[in-house]
This record gives C-alpha cells, structure tokens and sequence, in this order.
C-alpha cells in the first residue's frame, strides 16, 4: 500500500489515503448554515480520498466559535446537504465532524446557554465571541444525570449529518473540547464513575460513541483523538496515565468495528501511537502537522514505515485543492495564508489555483 491506493474505512470507500483534516474556518455567519460559498470549498477538494468536514456543533450549547456551523436546524441541515451534494457531484467523499466545545466557549458565542464541562474548571485565557474577546467562564460540571442528555444531543447531530447527506461522522474527542476534557486528568476531576482513573475517564466517551454507532452504524462513524496535545486546558501530562487512558477507549469501541481512529500526534512512530494502533485492530489515521505543515515526503515515509493506514493534513489543503495530483506528480505548492484563515469570503478560501491554473 501506498499514499495513493485505495482505502476502506467501514462503509466508505476512498480512493486514496489522504485525508483533508477538519478545519475550522468560520464562514457560517451567526446563523451556523452553511453556505454556497462553503459547497464549492468543499468540492474543489473532492479528489482527496476523505474530507473531514470543519467541527460542526450538535447543540447550541455545544457552539465552541463565531461563524461556525451546526447540525442542529433544518436551515443548517439543508446547507449541510448542499456541500455534500457537491462534494459528491464532484466524486468525492466527506464525514461531519461533530463537535461539543464543552467549555471551550462563553454564553457570548453559543447564545447565553450554559457552558458544560465534566468538572467546574475554568480554561486559563480568553475566547473570541461575537461581543468581542471575553474569559472564559467558570463551567457548570455537569451531573451524571445530564450526561444521557449530552449523548442524546451527539445522536441527533450525528443523525443529521446522515440526513445532510455526509457519508459518516467524526466524533470529535481530540484538541481540549468536551469529550477531550473527560480524557483528561486536569481537566476531568470527578470522583464519580467518569473519573479518577483511566478507566472512568474513558467511561464517558466510550458511551457517546456506542450511542452513535447505534444510531447511524459503527461503519459510518470514526473519532479524533490527540493524546498529549496539551492544549485548552486539557493536559496529560503522565505517560503512564496517558497510555491507560486510550487504551481503555480504544479497547472500549474497537468491538464494535468503527470505521477508523484518527490519531493527532507529533511523533507518528511514538510508542504509545503505534500501540493503540495495535489495540484498536481498525483502520488508523495519522495527523502530525498541528503547529507543523505536513510534508509530501513525511506523509509518503509515514505510509512506507506502515505507521498507518491513511495520513491526514490541513495547511497543504487549504492551500492546494488538487493536493493528490500535486503530491502524486511531485508538483509545486501553493502556499497557505493564514490571515484569511478565519475571515471571511472567498479570499484565501476558494481563490487558490489549481495547477494547471498557476503555471
């Protein structure tokens, strides 16, 4: 196998083994619906073996930033549907992100509602919210009797990215947000059933994912996890902690046959990766260019030395909507801008050339 071979991730096909990370780019306005603008972002991106859509919130509570979409209202669910009516048009294949930013918000992003989290722990710094940059809040620790209710919100975003027209969904447990902070010592400081030890900090995720698969089929529904990111917040911090702590969610939903685990790690090769590669016994996607652009050679060496079964990038994407020809033929690249990273329009967003257009 190699980067351009063709891949099975449960019940999706890909025809290659590059995948387009999830990409927060706030072009959603206030309203979270997404627009045509965003259809031909997505589809001039379609050759890629995956697509990953931006995370996507599954309840207002659940909004983490200003202009990013939802998968809660029929308005968003049908601009939903538009995208992936293109991205399919254009041959591609694309799975909803879905995302809780438990306390990673204020109520002046996600409409005056309650900031949840597993413990009432304050992230030390501020957030952008549409009243301007404010701290962020001490969240509400949420009680074992709302957690079936945060599950049921993860089933009806999942269930309506199906509607939406996505080929699966990614749960997102990776990058400090909800399901990150129940995976995290610092963060989840429960003396209940869901925390502890690593075993009950993995309770909680293993839950919604169950939950999910039921709803939709373990073969349509991967998630993202990022085992020493140390970001937000949500540090880990203890190898040994760390390494027991995925193990028991891996171990938790590898029964069931998901579609893929994406991992997000700087050191592919990293001992504690390649054994929860081992334990998970499905499909592994590797992501390490966070703060770092993925190289063509890197991604290449990272499928030669079997570290994984597809490799996932950002920047070059953003950059480079036909990224497979690029990196296949050893073409030159565009390079990505990031200030119009999180503005909005088309500029730096659907303006990069394809190459038969930049030379």
């Amino acid at each position: 196998m190699n980067l351009f071979s063709p891949l099975t991730l449960g019940g999706i096909e890909l025809p290659n083994r590059l995948i387009m990370a999830p990409l927060t780019r706030t072009r959603s306005g206030r309203d979270g619906v997404p627009t045509a603008l965003m259809a031909e972002h997505y589809s001039q991106r379609a050759s890629l073996g995956l697509i990953v859509s931006e995370g996507t919130y599954p309840s207002f509570a659940g909004q983490g930033f200003t202009g990013q979409p939802g998968l809660v209202t029929d308005e968003q669910i049908a601009g939903w549907k538009n995208v992936t009516d293109a991205v399919h048009a254009a041959g591609g294949r694309i799975v909803a992100q879905v995302m809780h930013a438990g306390r990673v918000t204020h109520p002046g992003t996600n409409g005056g509602r309650e900031v949840v989290a597993p413990s009432a722990i304050a992230i030390d710094g501020v957030t952008r919210t549409y009243d301007g940059k404010q701290p962020f809040p001490v969240p509400h620790a949420l009680t074992e009797a709302e957690l079936p209710g945060v599950i049921d919100e993860f089933v009806a975003g999942s269930a309506a990215a199906m509607k939406a027209g996505f080929d699966g969904v990614e749960l997102h447990g990776a990058n400090g947000y909800l399901l990150h902070e129940f995976l995290s010592a610092e963060s989840n400081q429960r003396t209940d059933s869901y925390g502890g030890t690593p075993e009950n900090r993995a309770r909680f995720v293993i839950e919604v994912y169950r939950a999910v698969a039921e709803a939709i089929g373990a073969d349509r529904t991967g998630i993202r996890i990022s085992p020493e990111h140390n970001v937000q917040g949500a540090l880990e911090t203890n190898p040994a902690e760390v390494l027991a702590t995925y193990t028991a969610l891996v171990e938790g939903i590898a029964p069931l046959k998901p579609a893929f685990l994406s991992i997000l790690h700087q050191d592919p090769s990293d001992i504690m990766v390649q054994a929860l590669r081992r334990s998970f016994g499905g499909p592994v996607l590797l992501n390490s260019g966070f703060g770092v652009i993925t190289t063509r050679e890197e991604a290449i060496g990272m499928m030669e030395d079997d570290l994984c079964d597809g490799v996932v990038v950002g920047r070059p994407a953003i950059a480079n909507p036909d990224l497979v020809r690029r990196w296949q033929e050893d073409l030159p690249l565009n390079t990505p801008d990031p200030r119009t990273f999180y503005t909005d329009g088309a500029a730096g967003y659907t303006d990069y050339p394809a190459y038969a257009d930049a030379v």
